[in-house]
């Protein structure tokens, strides 16, 4: 009996270091790059994930945020090329990656890193400012297809990123010309807002963070959102393109990157970490304030479903002409 009860715990100790050594923790802080400057949506985004992170203690180490804009997104992307297999180390996943890579400004996409999860969606919105003679959607779209280059049209930070491929999808179904628009990039949402209060600009595309607090206070009219369902909120009373008569939408995602070949361990580790920080009431929140579209999906699933976005993406440059 002795002989037994000795054999079985032995068996018993053999079964849980090997399900310890099979579970990944973090050993070290985690670096986590936003490519982008502090203050803006993005910076935000990853601020009260760690803010949320550390104060549930979803996380054994903690977070160390580095804003690294520039080069098209790969300065912020490159702490991930030099430690490959290394999942201490995350940044940010935008449309940037597929679009960027299309155009030929970067050449990594996302299958030369692990998408670990993406948490939100986000939609495009096209606006005019309060004195503009463009009446409505309808209007907008049969000024274009007798003139595509009649209205300029603000985008942020460069052609063919998906704040432009989210405007040109549904005005291409509307039967715009979509290679002949005349579309002014800008260094910043900001900086195209400015300018389309100003009058220098006709129309200014940008996702919906942008274009809240403008609107609220009466000095733009957002048109059109690129969704499939009115959004809620502030945006209740803009028309999706698809109410419109526009057989067309376009979203975006945010997600989390980590370096290429990680363990399905360190995968499964930061899985549980962003189901939980997606569930949080304080995420959930902040999400609905930016009026984006909150959701979970997992590697798998988020890998899937940047394919389907690369190709529907990659169709609307190439119409566009700007795909290499």
């Amino acid at each position: 009996m002795r002989k037994t009860l000795a054999t079985l715990s032995i068996a018993l100790l053999a079964l849980a270091g090997s399900a310890a050594a099979q579970e990944w923790r973090p050993t070290q802080p985690i670096v986590y790059t936003v490519p982008a400057g502090p203050g803006g949506a993005l910076d935000q985004a990853v601020r009260m994930i760690k803010s949320i992170a550390e104060r549930r203690g979803l996380v054994d180490k903690p977070i160390l945020i580095e804003n690294k804009p520039g080069g098209a997104g790969r300065v912020a992307l490159a702490p991930l090329e030099q430690n490959p297999g290394n999942p201490h180390y995350l940044s940010v996943i935008t449309y940037s990656l597929l679009t960027n890579h299309i155009i030929g400004q970067i050449p990594t996409t996302y299958t030369d890193y692990t998408p670990l999860a993406m948490l939100f969606g986000e939609y495009t919105t096209v606006s005019v400012r309060t004195e503009s003679p463009i009446k409505d959607a309808q209007d907008l779209v049969q000024r274009l297809k007798q003139n595509p280059s009649s209205l300029s049209i603000g985008v942020a930070t460069s052609l063919g990123n998906h704040i432009h491929v989210g405007v040109a999808k549904p005005l291409k179904a509307a039967g715009v010309d979509i290679a002949r628009l005349t579309v002014v990039p800008f260094k910043s949402s900001q900086e195209s807002l400015t300018n389309l209060i100003g009058g220098h600009l006709d129309v200014m595309a940008s996702t919906t963070p942008n274009v809240l607090a403008q609107m609220q206070q009466g000095r733009i009219r957002v048109l059109a959102i690129a969704s499939n369902q009115r959004a809620k909120g502030a945006l209740a009373s803009v028309p999706t393109w698809r109410e419109i008569g526009v057989d067309s939408s376009y979203e975006s995602a945010q997600g989390v990157l980590a370096p290429k070949g990680i363990s399905r361990e360190a995968i499964a580790y930061w899985d549980r970490v962003f189901r939980a920080i997606t569930n949080d009431p304080e995420w959930v929140e902040f999400v609905q304030k930016q009026q984006w579209d909150p959701r979970f999906t997992g590697a798998a699933e988020s890998s899937a479903g940047l394919e389907k976005a690369y190709r529907e993406t990659r169709e609307v440059l190439q119409d566009l002409g700007l795909s290499k």
